[in-house]
C-alpha cells in the first residue's frame, strides 16, 4: 500500500536532510521540518538549515518560520505542522518529515497531551524560585512533587515546564502526557524510518560539520544573538554557548570548537536513546551512503 506520509528520523548529522531531499525529488515530495531548532529564523548555519540552494530544489515548509526570541513549543509545532501536511496534500505532493526531535515526531504520530495554559504569574514565581535556590535544589522539589519525572536537572526550560504544569493544575505533566490529544499523521498509512550510522561514522560527520559551519560564519550568527533569553528553546542551539564564551573570552578558538563538537556529539547519543526506546518499530537505516540510503527507503517504499 502507497503511504500517506514519510517520516525520516535521525540524530543531527546523520544524513537525514539530504535522504529526505534526495527522496523529494524521486516521488514528487515536500519536505517538512520536524526538527526543533531549524524553526528559527536568525540560526540558519548553527542550526544547519538546508541551503537557499536545496530548497529551490523541492518545497521546504516550516523552516526559519520563528524568531529565536518566540517562545516555540510542541503545541504550536502540531498546529503548524497540521497545516503543513494540509498544504501538502492540496498540492498533491507527498508530506516527508523530516528531523531530530523526538517530541515533534511524537505530536504527528501520537499526539500531544492537552495542557491547561499555565497563568503568567504562576510562570514568574517558578522562574523566580529556580534563581532563588538554583538547579539542583529546584530539580528536588519538582522530583517530590512527581516522582515520574524523566528529566534531567539541568534541563531548565522542561523542568520549569514541569514545575509550572503542576503548580498551575494540582497534577503531575505524566498525568496530562497520558492523556495526549489527536495526532497530526492520525489514521494516515505512514512509512517510518530512523537513519542511524555506525557511531565512528556520525561522529566524524559531526566534527566536519561544525568545522563548515565556522567557515560558513556561525561565529557571527553566535554574535548576533548575544543576549538571547536563556529561559527560552532557541537557547539551547547547538554551539551558541561555545561560540558565545569564545566572544568573552572564556575559551580560545580551539577549545570553544572542541567543546561544541563534544556537546554536539552527547546530543546526539541522547537522540539514539530516544529513538530506540520510542522507535524500536521504526525502519532502521545503518547505511552510510547516500545512495545506499535511498536505495533502501524506495525498496521499502516498493
Amino acid at each position: 500500500m502507497k503511504p500517506d506520509a514519510v517520516l525520516i528520523a535521525g540524530p543531527t548529522a546523520s544524513g537525514k536532510s539530504a535522504a529526505a531531499l534526495a527522496l523529494a525529488e524521486q516521488i514528487h515530495g515536500t519536505i517538512v521540518n520536524t526538527d526543533s531548532m531549524q524553526v528559527y529564523r536568525e540560526a540558519r548555519v548553527l542550526t544547519a538549515r538546508p541551503s537557499d540552494e536545496d530548497m529551490t530544489r523541492v518545497p521546504h515548509l516550516l523552516y526559519g518560520h520563528v524568531s529565536v526570541h518566540e517562545p516555540y513549543s510542541v503545541a504550536r509545532y502540531q498546529a503548524d505542522a497540521s497545516g503543513a501536511l494540509a498544504a501538502v496534500r492540496a498540492a498533491k505532493r507527498m508530506p516527508i518529515f523530516a528531523g531530530g526531535t523526538g517530541l515533534y515526531f511524537g505530536a504527528l504520530t501520537e499526539g500531544l497531551a492537552e495542557i491547561p495554559p499555565v497563568p503568567a504569574d504562576i510562570r514568574a514565581r517558578a522562574h523566580a524560585r529556580w534563581d532563588e535556590i538554583g538547579a539542583d535544589a529546584f530539580f528536588a522539589e519538582l522530583v517530590a512533587r512527581d516522582p515520574e519525572t524523566r528529566l534531567r536537572a539541568s534541563d531548565r526550560q522542561r523542568v520549569l515546564r514541569a514545575y509550572e504544569v503542576f503548580e498551575a493544575t494540582g497534577r503531575p505533566l505524566a498525568h496530562w502526557q497520558r492523556n495526549a490529544g489527536t495526532a497530526v499523521l492520525y489514521g494516515l498509512n505512514l512509512a517510518r524510518f530512523v537513519i542511524s550510522p555506525p557511531r565512528a561514522e556520525l561522529h566524524r560527520r559531526i566534527d566536519a560539520r561544525f568545522e563548515t559551519m565556522l567557515a560558513s560564519g556561525a561565529t557571527d550568527e553566535a554574535v548576533a544573538l548575544e543576549g538571547l533569553d536563556l529561559s527560552l528553546p532557541s537557547a539551547k542551539i547547538l554551539g551558541l554557548r561555545e561560540l558565545s564564551a569564545l566572544r568573552a573570552g572564556a575559551l580560545d578558538p580551539a577549545a570553544a570548537k572542541a567543546a561544541a563538537q563534544a556537546a554536539t556529539r552527547q546530543y546526539a547519543k541522547r537522540q539514539l536513546t530516544w529513538f530506540r526506546h520510542r522507535m524500536a518499530d521504526w525502519h532502521w537505516i545503518e547505511a552510510e551512503d547516500l545512495s545506499n540510503i535511498l536505495a533502501e527507503i524506495l525498496s521499502h517504499l516498493a
